[in-house]
């Protein structure tokens, strides 16, 4: 699968309403922590306020100029729910955002609002803050992982997209804002608990891209068997091959099937798809694995969890949110992580974390050792070694930039 250097080939745009600004913060991203705020605007049990102050107030990870740069958030979340004019609804956000220094990827339609954006912590909470205002979205469950120092993503955005999630055949002819078509929520600590409970009448079903799986997952989680979602049939094939389809086989009335995805959206597509399949027993993990690495730590869970922006894998770690110093987090693997295997020769990798090929026009996100790394230039294959556009070998965890920056070298 070959993707963009920021944005994976799963989710591509076409023809964005795109703000673009002046971006002078190009080096790589250096993240802190990765810690998920639930954000209620009454009453408020977190640490962190979207009240109407909001644009005057810090939350307590956030010091002052005096102390650091600006103090970057990555936000996330989403909502089905009916809008009647989602153009207009598109150009009410994109008057909000006017001169806010939000980037990052804000979708909507007759279905409802999937965002995933970066900003100033002034700034993206009080978007956050706005979108709670309106009932329709009153309820949305808001996800924040602080701190970094630079956007996660290039750009921002904000467009009506015929689907919020992509998936063969589309989903706009699914009853997605009926809540009763989808899976039963459990909350991180009944996650937790189904879990610890598991038998032969439950299956634990990741239904994220391949590649997400390689870095993390839940213990006892098989590996979907394709690399984009999209392309994702679990339970939907009238084949016997139980050794690539988890739901083959199973009772659909009585077999328990738990779901879980990165932030939630995903289950709650591919559960009604579940459920107009006759599958009755549905559930799945409310706010996806942030929110259970944030509520209940590592427990049950081997890795780190790849993330869709500049970051790509975020250990869940439970550092402080004043941990503000813009040390890089460490993706080494420990004790529980040995299952990350090199794509090229299948060794142990020792860092959780894709990189980019480095020939340009393959440009194909893997994981890979140092030894191959080094041995194949940065690129994936043999092939590409030899490749016209080749970028150098990046350091750590930086990213590549635009091809004019090594064009001339």
């Amino acid at each position: 699968m070959i993707m963009s250097s920021l944005t994976l080939q799963c989710f591509p745009p076409k023809n964005p309403i795109t703000i673009t600004r002046n971006n002078h913060l190009t080096n790589p991203i250096k993240t802190t922590n990765f810690n998920l705020i639930n954000i209620r605007l009454l009453p408020c049990k977190c640490t962190t306020s979207l009240s109407s102050s909001l644009t005057t107030s810090k939350p307590n990870w956030v010091k002052g100029n005096e102390e650091q740069e600006r103090v970057f958030v990555v936000v996330n979340f989403y909502r089905f729910v009916f809008i009647q004019d989602p153009e207009h609804e598109v150009s009410k956000h994109l008057q909000f955002l006017q001169g806010r220094d939000i980037h990052g990827r804000i979708y909507i339609n007759e279905q409802g609002i999937n965002a995933q954006y970066s900003g100033p912590s002034e700034d993206a909470l009080a978007y956050a803050s706005w979108i709670k205002e309106d009932e329709r979205f009153s309820d949305v469950l808001v996800q924040i992982s602080p701190p970094t120092h630079r956007h996660a993503f290039p750009r921002l955005k904000l467009r009506y997209k015929p689907s919020l999630v992509q998936l063969e055949g589309g989903v706009s002819h699914l009853p997605l804002v009926d809540s009763s078509m989808r899976a039963t929520p459990l909350t991180p600590s009944e996650w937790r608990e189904k879990l610890s409970k598991q038998n032969k009448d439950v299956v634990l079903l990741d239904v994220r891209n391949g590649y997400e799986w390689d870095i993390g997952h839940f213990n006892g989680a098989q590996r979907p068997n394709v690399d984009c979602f999209r392309s994702t049939s679990f339970g939907l094939s009238e084949s016997e091959d139980t050794a690539s389809d988890p739901l083959a086989n199973v009772d659909k009335e009585n077999t328990e099937i738990l779901m879980y995805c990165t932030g939630g959206i995903r289950c709650d597509v591919y559960s009604t798809i579940l459920r107009q399949k006759g599958y009755k027993n549905l559930y799945t993990l409310r706010g996806g694995i942030s929110q259970y690495l944030e509520r209940e730590g590592p427990v049950e869970w081997i890795g780190n969890l790849f993330v869709f922006d500049s970051r790509l894998s975020l250990p869940p770690s439970l550092v402080k949110h004043d941990s503000t110093n813009g040390e890089s987090i460490k993706h080494e693997a420990n004790d529980n992580t040995v299952f990350a295997k090199c794509y090229i020769c299948g060794s142990q990798v020792s860092e959780l974390r894709h990189r980019n090929c480095a020939n340009l026009d393959c440009n194909l996100l893997f994981l890979c050792c140092s030894s191959c790394m080094n041995d194949l230039k940065g690129c994936c294959t043999l092939k590409c070694t030899s490749a016209d556009r080749l970028r150098p070998i990046l350091p750590g965890h930086e990213r590549y930039k635009k091809w004019h920056h090594y064009r001339d070298t």
